[in-house]
C-alpha cells in the first residue's frame, strides 16, 4: 500500500479547529456536485460557487452536495458557514488520517469512513470519505473523484427503489452501503491473490513469495484497523436516538452492520490463512535446507574412510612395504572405490537418499 505522507507539522502551534489540509492533493481544484431531489423532482449539476446553495439549502427537497478534492480550505470554511458546521468537524474533514467514527452534533451527524481500492499492479490504496447528515441535506467529502457513489447516483436519476421516497438518512445509508459493498470487491481480489500464492507455495518456494505474503499481511492489518472502528460507527448509527434517523432506516443500518461483520470475519480468516502459508513457506525452506545438508553429510561420510586411507598412505615413512609393491597404487584405489560403492549401497538400502 502506498502510504499517505501526512505533514502534521503544518498544524504545529495552531489552535483547534484551524483549517489545514493534511493529505495528498489529487486535483488542481475541488469539484462540487449539487443534487436536489424528491419523489418527482431530480436536479443534478456541477457548481463553482455556493451562492445558489445558500438560497436553496432550506428547500423542502433533499439536498446532496458532493465535494471531491479537499485542498480548498476557503471552500470548506464557506460550507461550514452555510450549514453551521463546527470548526472541529471541518478540521477532521481536512485531516485525511481519521479513524472511522460517528459523532452526533445535535443538528447533524458527522460520519468518517475509509474507502479502499485495489489496482492492477497489486497495490491497495485508501481514501477518507466524510459524510454529514442534516435534517434535509447530506454533505459528502472525498479526497478525489471516484466511481464509488455512481450506483447511488444512477438510482437517484432513474428513481429506482425507495431512495427518492425516503429522507436524507436513507441517502446516507445508500452511500455507506456502497462503501461497504466495495470492501467485498477488495476482499474478492485479495482472495484470488491468496489462492494463487497458496498454490505456488505448495509447488515451489521462492523469496518473491515471502515478500508477497508480507505485503498481503500488511494490507490486511490496514483493513482490520479500519473495519473495527467502522463496525462501532455503524452500530452507533443503528442505535442512535437522533431525530435525523427514522426508525425504518435503522433496520437498513443493521443490515450494513451485518455486512461489516462478514467482512471482518473474512479478514480474520485471510490472516489465519496467511499465517499458515508463512508456516508452510518456512517449513518448505527448512525441508530444502535439510535435504541439502543430508546430501552434504552423505558425501562427507563417504569421503571420510577414503580420506583416512589416503592419509595413511600419504605418510612418508621408509618402512611401509606397500609403497614398494608394483600393484599397490591400483589396489589402494580399488579398495577406496569398493568402500565408496559399499557405503552408497548401504545408504540407498536405508533409503537415506
Amino acid at each position: 500500500m502506498n502510504p499517505v505522507h501526512l505533514k502534521r507539522s503544518k498544524k504545529s502551534g495552531l489552535s483547534p479547529g484551524s483549517l489545514v489540509h493534511i493529505g495528498n492533493t489529487y486535483a488542481e481544484k475541488s469539484k462540487i456536485i449539487f443534487t436536489r431531489y424528491r419523489e418527482n423532482i431530480f436536479l443534478e449539476k456541477e457548481i463553482n460557487a455556493l451562492t445558489s446553495v445558500r438560497v436553496e439549502k432550506d428547500a423542502p427537497e433533499i439536498t446532496w452536495i458532493s465535494v471531491d478534492g479537499l485542498q480548498n480550505t476557503e471552500l470548506m470554511e464557506e460550507l461550514g458557514n452555510v450549514f453551521s458546521l463546527h470548526p472541529l468537524v471541518l478540521e477532521d474533514i481536512l485531516n485525511t488520517n481519521q479513524r472511522p467514527k460517528m459523532e452526533d452534533y445535535g443538528d447533524y451527524l458527522y460520519i468518517v469512513l475509509r474507502n479502499f481500492n485495489g489496482h492492477g499492479n497489486g497495490t491497495l490504496t485508501s481514501e477518507q470519505i466524510s459524510i454529514i447528515l442534516g435534517r434535509n441535506f447530506v454533505l459528502s467529502f472525498r479526497e478525489k473523484e471516484s466511481a464509488i457513489f455512481e450506483p447511488v447516483k444512477e438510482r437517484l436519476a432513474g428513481n429506482k427503489g425507495r431512495i427518492r421516497k425516503s429522507g436524507a438518512d436513507y441517502l446516507v445509508h445508500a452511500l455507506i452501503d456502497s462503501i461497504v459493498d466495495n470492501y467485498f470487491i477488495v476482499l474478492e481480489n485479495m482472495e484470488e491473490k491468496i489462492d494463487v500464492l497458496e498454490n505456488d507455495i505448495v509447488k515451489k518456494t521462492t523469496p518473491v513469495m515471502l515478500q508477497a505474503i508480507h505485503d498481503l499481511r500488511r494490507e490486511l492489518i490496514i483493513l482490520r484497523k479500519s473495519l473495527w472502528p467502522l463496525r462501532e460507527a455503524i452500530n452507533s448509527l443503528e442505535r442512535s436516538e437522533s431525530q435525523l434517523i427514522n426508525e425504518s432506516t435503522g433496520f437498513y443500518f443493521k443490515d450494513i452492520s451485518d455486512h461489516v461483520i462478514t467482512v471482518i470475519e473474512s479478514v480474520e480468516n485471510f490472516r489465519d490463512m496467511l499465517a499458515s502459508m508463512l508456516d508452510i513457506y518456512l517449513s518448505s525452506v527448512n525441508i530444502k535446507l535439510n535435504e541439502v545438508m543430508k546430501v552434504l553429510a552423505i558425501i562427507a561420510t563417504i569421503f571420510m574412510p577414503l580420506t583416512f586411507i589416503a592419509g595413511v598412505y600419504g605418510m612418508n615413512f621408509k618402512h611401509m612395504p606397500e609403497l614398494e609393491w608394483h600393484w599397490g597404487y591400483f589396489v589402494v584405489l580399488g579398495v577406496m572405490l569398493t568402500v565408496a560403492l559399499y557405503m552408497i549401497h548401504y545408504f540407498r538400502k536405508k533409503k537415506w537418499f
